[in-house]
Formats: C-alpha cells, sequence, structure tokens
C-alpha cells in the first residue's frame, strides 16, 4: 500500500523531489534568546488594514520586542480573485503609519528581509506541494473528483436533513478509493484538488489551552478539506500549518472567529508531524449601536479602516495608546504612573487581556489622543501637522509654512513649559478651529457676520467701555502679574467685582465681575468665550495687531 501511495504521490507532484526533512534543513529553528516568542501578523492584500488588523499587529510587535524574538509580516495571497490593487503596498505604509514595523517579512511590494521565506504565500507553492506530498505518502491526504455541482447537491442534502454540513465520514466519497483507483482517474484526465484525511471524530472532545482564553473544548476536526486547490496553491488553513512552522512561530495571535478552526489546525499540525503553535485568541472590536453592540463593519463604520484616522490627522500615538487600553486595562494605571514614558516601554501582558467584545469607543479614543498631543512640544507638534497637512489640508499646509517661526510661538501656548497644559486638541483637524484666531485672514473671515459678545450679560455701551479703557492700558511689554493688577485696577474703577467670592455672595451689588471683563477683552480678540490664556495669545499677536483688532471690534458693536 505505502508502495502505490508513493507511485500516487509522484504521479501527482512528479516533479517535486524534497521531502519535509529537506526543508526542516532548509528552515531550522530560529538560534533565539530562551522565551524569546516568533509571531506573525498575515492579512490577505483584499483591501484596507481593518481597525481589528492594527489591533492584532500591535499585539504581534510588542510581544516580539519584549522577549527579544521576531515579529514577521508575510502575506496570505492564495485568493487572487480577491485582491485589490497596491493591497499590499497600503498594508505596509498603514502599518508604517502606525509604528508597527516588522522584523521579518515584506518591507515593501517587491521586497523582504529574513531567512525563512518568501513571506507571500503565492511565491511559496513549492514548499506547500512537498507537504502535501508527503502526507499523500502517509495516507493523510488524497484527490478529490467530485465537481462542485455534487459538492452543492450534498450541502443542499445535508441541510434538508439538518445534518452537520461538510465532506466528511460517509459523505466523503473520494477517501473510499484506492490508490489504484486514484492512479487510473488521473490518467484518465479527470481533474482533481487534494483533500486532508482527517482521523477525527465529531463525537470526541479535544482540548486547546488558549494563552487569553485557558482552557477551551471543542468537537475534533472529523473534516477532509481541501488543501490544495485545482490551480496548485492551498487553501488558507494548510498554509497556515505549513508556514507557522517552517517560520517557527511560536505564538499565532489571531481573532476570536478562528476558534472553531483551532481543531482543525491542530489536525493538520499532526498529521505533518510539526509541533504546534500557541493560540491566542483576541476579542472582536466591537462598535455600541443605539444600546446594543455589533462587530465594526466595513461597510457601515469608517473608523472600521485605519485609514480613516490618518486622514482626519490623529496621531499615531493616540491610536496605539487606545488599543494598549484594550489590550490591558492597567494600561491607564501605567501610564499616569509614568507620564513622560513612551508607550514602548509597556508590557503587555496576554493572559490579562479581556477575552469579551473589546468596545470602540469614539469619546474615549478622543481624550485619549488629547493627553498624547498635550504631550508634545512645540516644535514636535508643528513637525507632525505639517507633515500631516501636506497630504491632507492645503488650507492649514499654508497658513503654517507662511511663517514657522510664528507658528512655532502658536503651538507653544499654554505648551512649552507651561503649569498646566490645555488640551483642547485631539487630531490635526482640530488646529484651525482651535486656533484660527492666531490668523487675521481667519480672524477677518469669522467675524464677518460680528463678534459674539454676551449680550445678555452687558450692554453695548459696557462692552465699549470696558474696550476703550483697555485701549489705554495694553502694552505687551508688562508682564503677566502687572498685566493683570492693571486690568482688575481698571475694571474696580468701571464698578467691575474683582473678588470672585464676593461677587457670587452679592452680585446685584455690581455691574459684574472680572470674569466678564476679561471675557469682553477674549471675544474682541478671538471671537471666541473659551481659548487658552488670552494674555498668552496677545503676546503671541503682538501689541498692534492687539490694538487694531480691540479698535474694530469697538466699530462693530
Amino acid at each position: 500500500m505505502e508502495d502505490k501511495n508513493e507511485e500516487l504521490a509522484s504521479l501527482i507532484f512528479p516533479d517535486i523531489t524534497e521531502t519535509i526533512e529537506d526543508l526542516e534543513k532548509r528552515y531550522p529553528k530560529r538560534n533565539l534568546p530562551e522565551g524569546a516568542e516568533v509571531t506573525r501578523f498575515a492579512p490577505s492584500p483584499t483591501g484596507f488594514l481593518h481597525i481589528g488588523g492594527l489591533f492584532g499587529s500591535l499585539i504581534d510587535m510588542t510581544v516580539a520586542n519584549e522577549t527579544n524574538g521576531k515579529f514577521i509580516f508575510r502575506i496570505e495571497d492564495t485568493d487572487k480573485k480577491r485582491e485589490v490593487e497596491n493591497g499590499v503596498r497600503n498594508l505596509i505604509t498603514q502599518m508604517r503609519a502606525f509604528k508597527v514595523i516588522n522584523d521579518e517579512g515584506l518591507v515593501s511590494e517587491t521586497e523582504e528581509v529574513g531567512d525563512y521565506g518568501p513571506y507571500k504565500q503565492s511565491e511559496r507553492e513549492y514548499i506547500y506541494k512537498v507537504c502535501a506530498k508527503e502526507l499523500i505518502r502517509n495516507g493523510r491526504a488524497y484527490p478529490c473528483f467530485c465537481t462542485s455541482e455534487e459538492l452543492d447537491r450534498l450541502r443542499e442534502s445535508q441541510e434538508k436533513n439538518k445534518q452537520i454540513p461538510g465532506y466528511y465520514g460517509m459523505y466523503a466519497r473520494c477517501r473510499n478509493y484506492t490508490a489504484d483507483e486514484a492512479i487510473e482517474k488521473i490518467k484518465s484526465g479527470m481533474s482533481y484538488i487534494i483533500r486532508f484525511r482527517s482521523l477525527g471524530s465529531h463525537l470526541k472532545k479535544v482540548k486547546i489551552q488558549d494563552i487569553i482564553r485557558g482552557k477551551i473544548e471543542m468537537a475534533e476536526n472529523d473534516q477532509d478539506i481541501v488543501i490544495i486547490k485545482s490551480d496548485g496553491l492551498p487553501t488558507y488553513h494548510f498554509a497556515h500549518a505549513v508556514d507557522d512552522h517552517f517560520m517557527r512561530t511560536t505564538i499565532a495571535v489571531r481573532g476570536e472567529e478562528w476558534i472553531p478552526s483551532t481543531a482543525l489546525h491542530l489536525d493538520l499540525f499532526s498529521a505533518l508531524g510539526f509541533e504546534p503553535v500557541r493560540y491566542a485568541h483576541t476579542p472582536t472590536i466591537m462598535k455600541n449601536d443605539n444600546g446594543s453592540k455589533r462587530k465594526l463593519s466595513k461597510r457601515k463604520d469608517p473608523e472600521s479602516a485605519v485609514s480613516f484616522f490618518i486622514e482626519e490627522g490623529y496621531p499615531a500615538d493616540s491610536i496605539i495608546e487606545y488599543l494598549l487600553t484594550i489590550i490591558n486595562s492597567d494600561y491607564e494605571l501605567w501610564r499616569k504612573a509614568n507620564k513622560d514614558a513612551s508607550w514602548r516601554e509597556f508590557k503587555v501582558k496576554l493572559n490579562k487581556l479581556n477575552s469579551s467584545g473589546a468596545l470602540f469607543d469614539m469619546q474615549k479614543l478622543t481624550d485619549v489622543s488629547k493627553e498624547v498631543i498635550s504631550r508634545y512640544k512645540s516644535q514636535e507638534l508643528l513637525s507632525l501637522v505639517l507633515d500631516w497637512a501636506k497630504v491632507y489640508d492645503k488650507e492649514l499646509y499654508d497658513i503654517l509654512n507662511k511663517d514657522l517661526d510664528y507658528a512655532k510661538e502658536v503651538f507653544a501656548i499654554e505648551r512649552d513649559n507651561a503649569v498646566k497644559i490645555r488640551k483642547d486638541i485631539a487630531k490635526y483637524k482640530d488646529i484651525i478651529p482651535n486656533t484660527f484666531y492666531m490668523y487675521d485672514e481667519l480672524y477677518e473671515k469669522d467675524i464677518k457676520n460680528g463678534l459674539d459678545f454676551n449680550l445678555e450679560k452687558l450692554n453695548k455701551e459696557d462692552i465699549k467701555a470696558i474696550l476703550n479703557n483697555y485701549l489705554n492700558i495694553h502694552s505687551s511689554s508688562l508682564d503677566k502679574e502687572t498685566w493683570f493688577a492693571n486690568v482688575k485696577e481698571m475694571a474696580n474703577t468701571m464698578g467691575f467685582c474683582v473678588n470672585m467670592k464676593e461677587y457670587k455672595a452679592s452680585p446685584e451689588s455690581f455691574k459684574g465681575s472680572i470674569a466678564d471683563v476679561t471675557d469682553v477683552i477674549r471675544v474682541a480678540i478671538s471671537n471666541r468665550h473659551n481659548t487658552p490664556d488670552i494674555y498668552c495669545i496677545m503676546r503671541v499677536l503682538g501689541e498692534q495687531r492687539t490694538k487694531d483688532r480691540i479698535k474694530k471690534a469697538i466699530e462693530n458693536i
């Protein structure tokens, strides 16, 4: 029988002369420190990088880096019908944009680094065929001659009779052919694919130790899946086992949707004589939709694509730090205790990862991003914004690039060396809405419909009086303490209370408070009631521009 299986294997794969033992020598075990983990991110080039893919690849990278291991980026491109143009390039570009850098594998569409390649499945056909030939020799794989019409009828019959669908047991007709019968059919010109011969039973259980979820119990695999398609390329399941073994992967981090396939994958590892990888099944990224959770949809949810965050102008650090809060709930405590540390210093703990669905919360992302941006110094933030604006916001790029020194001064307000740093910018798209008043052309455009003074609290004459009096005392040469003392003295002589505690106790005794006075000055300068420190704003604008704005405000009240 072994001789017949050998004959069948050689008939199917006449050009394959090497064995699995030869591949073992070509791709030996890695010489890495004890405890080092080898992880891999293996997407298909079928579209954009999903936020769930970024989530998984971030885990892959951090686990490998923390253990002095290797992080591999490979492409699963055996389904050519689903490929999109520039799919590989887009994946690499978007990974790099979020600082997910692989140690090994593809570094561009045409370049790769490492000794365990090729790193595109479409270029590993020979390796898969060596392994498939070995399985046929050992009786663990066989040619299947069933047509697609026959398989459709089988599935319809199984569904009608409420049976487990698939090609197994009594339904796996071609597995019962002898080697001679299979050889005869091949020689007669019948088309075929290669199937795995499972020895399992769905009535028996297999126990799996998942790194994230602990013990999982499921039925043994009894399906005779396709491992080599009619085009000679492998299916995902077979390629997964072969690639992870010969790339010497130690941990396969993947989404929980793959849990049901784990018994099959362990069956393949066993049949091939390979030590299986350890699995870490991550939770699905969910969204709160009118009170109920659902999976982020590529069709419905723009935030499912990482390109959305790039275009909106979220810093890479913001997205990474937010995802780290999902990966390990203690990240936020770590960040509070390590305010100036890089997120790379945080140690990811897979066994502490929440196994239930991870809820993607845009508000929380916004809060995290404000914290991240608040830690940037003015020059760093300006550089990041310019790089983004050059591609996504020409108006902002031109405004900033016109006077970079001035732009840096604007960005430095309540940032560089500030006791309390303002946190009102969550993404680069927020820059113009939050700083427009620092640029005359944008300020002029904003006040075309008038200045937003609080006319319910102060009448027009009171506002004019405040501004006229302030014109007489304004000077950019004053330090902040002296400037504010002068404003309080002016306010006091006009009948405004300069002690907020006293004002709150008896507001009817005063025309208003010092806060009302500074608000009038703030609106005249910025047309906003809420801005960074108005003293700092005026210092950057300069004395003449500040006075010009106050004069214009008086004219337009």
